[in-house]
């Protein structure tokens, strides 16, 4: 069990990310963009077609309906159709191919649960989406709670779904809290909650600038780092920018 020491904060949850923080599958995630938006008529080789993937670049980590909303800003029924495609697709692919943790995840994960730290996974999936993701991984008996946009009212890079995860888990206080994913939106999310620890970790889409541009307190090489981070607590004012690299 984390302790509480003068000046340190003791870290009692844990909110994650999924692709790119625990699960190693961006491609997939990417292909079923590109399978989505080409339904709507935007096909590889165009103009719009590369602003498109831009856009899904930089929103990594937010709603994905948002995303395509974001695509489609003045068609709601294309943004609606676009994201049930890729819902479709990328669950088509968990089914094929089965998803990959990242090295040093289920070490990661083991550990924080050893030390009696919560974890809750959040992500921009969908309810639908992300309960095919939890299959995939059987790991029920090593996280606390799942949350997608759905369940919080608001998706990233809002804080809600770490505030939802902090009252649903009886977190006492928001400083108890480590964020970690591998989007500029994630640590948008986690600054925003109050978290102590917001880890951005190089193992997704966006560089350790964009991260540190987010908000991220610490940069990791990947999820393997977060257990030596938070095990001792952190100090209550976390340096923005500080590195464990």
């Amino acid at each position: 069990m984390v302790l509480a020491q003068d000046g340190v904060t003791p870290i009692r949850l844990a909110c994650l990310d999924l692709a790119g923080t625990t699960i190693g599958d961006i491609a997939m995630v990417e292909r079923a963009f590109a399978e989505a938006i080409a339904t709507q008529g935007i096909v590889p080789g165009t103009g719009a077609y590369a602003r498109a993937m831009v856009h899904v670049h930089r929103s990594r980590g937010c709603p994905k309906i948002d995303v395509f909303r974001g695509i489609f800003p003045d068609n709601e029924a294309q943004a609606q159709a676009a994201n049930l495609t890729f819902e479709r697709s990328f669950e088509g692919a968990i089914e094929r191919a089965g998803l990959v943790p990242l090295p040093g995840t289920v070490e990661a994960l083991d550990k924080l649960r050893d030390a009696d730290i919560k974890i809750c996974f959040i992500t921009g999936f969908s309810r639908a989406t992300l309960g095919r993701v939890l299959s995939a991984l059987s790991w029920s008996d090593k996280i606390d709670l799942a949350l997608c946009p759905e369940d919080a009212g608001r998706g990233r890079p809002m804080p809600d779904m770490v505030l939802n995860a902090v009252l649903r888990l009886g977190i006492e206080d928001v400083r108890q809290v480590a964020v970690a994913g591998d989007s500029e939106s994630e640590m948008l999310c986690g600054r925003r909650s109050g978290a102590s620890v917001v880890a951005g970790l190089l193992t997704g889409v966006h560089s350790k600038e964009r991260l540190l541009n987010g908000g991220a307190t610490h940069i990791l090489d990947s999820l393997a780092d977060l257990p030596e981070l938070v095990l001792g607590g952190v100090p209550a004012e976390p340096a923005v920018g500080a590195s464990a690299r």
